[in-house]
């Protein structure tokens, strides 16, 4: 064989392995049970934290807090950001924005009309955030981020109530009846639309641009996506719409893993240059302090081994600066994940930091394997058969591909390809 043969071979090997990864990326939304996972995770960790500072949300965020209204306004008006509750002091519009972040919470949970509650969800996290941003912590700082990220992706393929209504709409498509019409994702939108409209007239979006123009690029894009679902459901707008949504769900995700990443580097690169935690004594000293001793036996236990604390303070390092190069080695990541999933574990129950733990586990839950993702969810899905046991003779109507559903402005169908390749997120 010819060397110009042999190089004509390569360059349309080469060829066809990109025209398979741009095929890959753009027809079907990569990561949809990691993003999935993602999505639960972190609004049942907000939703759990703001259901349990209930009693003190005033302290926190509202009118009672050492930072009252009017130093928050000059703050605000240096850093620029935005939170909704600078709209006005009373006390009953706190409670407004408070009750819809909870209700935000639950439904991004649930994944109900997820395209409305993650973009009220991201809302609720800067407006809460933002008006006390000396009340939070490491593990604030990384819901902040999710959230922000959640709204470009389309993390309700599986798991979600958008799902289940895109799989019952394709059954009654494939028995040849029409799919029930989308009537509460139009008008949510429509309601929304007004209420955006005000806020950026006012200038109450705060100072920064993206802010405004995400908002505003989400909201229009949404509504056009309706419109082209309606009267144009199988032209090639269309098909452009959803290679569109596909590519910022993936950039999403690849922000996610970086972020999720930059933060371990720069954990563990911080860490090596302290002296405690080079002679392995770091971890000593907060098991020492009652602020983190929730459980002062256990701690006390533990801080009574020397040879623990040890290996514990320079298994924590090892684990966080070696992470983000072991991505491309799939066993040794995942043996690496169920570390960090366990020391977040350790953390929430020796320290008494059960949110933060929660944060950054549903963080990592974006470098899970797709297979075990899938046990997982046949594991639940049998477990709730049991426990919601139908009556003899009962049919159970399958969840079937998504199909395309005209007029359905919060199609979320499930989808299954790619679900068994191996990529950095499964």
């Amino acid at each position: 064989m010819s060397a110009p043969t042999s190089r004509i071979r390569k360059n349309v090997r080469n060829a066809d392995r990109l025209a398979r990864g741009i095929q890959r990326v753009t027809a079907s939304p990569l990561g949809a049970y990691q993003s999935a996972v993602v999505r639960i995770g972190v609004s049942a960790t907000y939703l759990l934290f703001l259901l349990r500072e209930l009693p003190h949300r005033h302290e926190l965020y509202g009118p009672d807090g050492p930072w009252r209204w009017d130093m928050a306004r000059q703050l605000l008006h240096s850093n620029e950001a935005f939170t909704a509750l600078m709209w006005s002091d009373s006390a009953l519009w706190f409670e407004i924005v408070y009750a819809l972040t909870v209700l935000s919470a639950a439904l991004l949970m649930i994944g109900w009309r997820t395209r409305v509650s993650s973009v009220l969800f991201m809302v609720g996290v800067l407006s809460l955030q933002n008006r006390s941003i000396f009340m939070g912590d490491g593990g604030d700082n990384v819901i902040h981020l999710l959230a922000v990220y959640l709204v470009l992706t389309r993390c309700a393929r599986v798991w979600s109530l958008d799902a289940r209504r895109a799989g019952l709409d394709a059954a009654r498509v494939a028995e040849g009846r029409a799919p029930v019409r989308d009537v509460a994702g139009p008008l949510l939108w429509a309601a929304v639309g007004p209420v955006l409209l005000v806020a950026t007239l006012m200038g109450g979006l705060g100072g920064t641009w993206w802010l405004k123009s995400l908002l505003w690029v989400l909201w229009l894009g949404n509504a056009g996506w309706w419109l082209v679902n309606r009267y144009a459901p199988d032209r090639e707008l269309r098909t452009l719409l959803d290679v569109v949504a596909n590519l910022a769900h993936s950039a999403a995700l690849v922000v996610i893993m970086a972020e999720v990443c930059l933060i371990y580097a720069t954990a563990g690169w911080y860490k090596i240059q302290g002296s405690r935690w080079q002679d392995g004594t770091a971890l000593y000293y907060p098991l020492k302090l009652d602020y983190f001793t929730p459980w002062p036996g256990l701690s006390g236990l533990l801080a009574s081994s020397a040879l623990a604390v040890m290996v514990l303070t320079y298994a924590t390092v090892i684990v966080q600066v070696a992470f983000p190069f072991t991505l491309f080695n799939r066993r040794v990541k995942n043996v690496l994940l169920v570390v960090m999933i366990g020391e977040h574990a350790g953390i929430a129950v020796l320290l008494g930091l059960p949110f933060f733990s929660m944060a950054m586990i549903a963080a990592d839950a974006v470098f899970l394997p797709t297979v075990f993702l899938m046990w997982l969810g046949a594991k639940v899905t049998r477990g709730r058969q049991r426990l919601f046991s139908r009556p003899a003779g009962t049919p159970v109507l399958p969840v079937l591909p998504g199909q395309r559903r005209p007029g359905g402005q919060e199609q979320e169908a499930p989808q299954h390809g790619g679900g068994g390749s191996h990529t950095l997120v499964g």
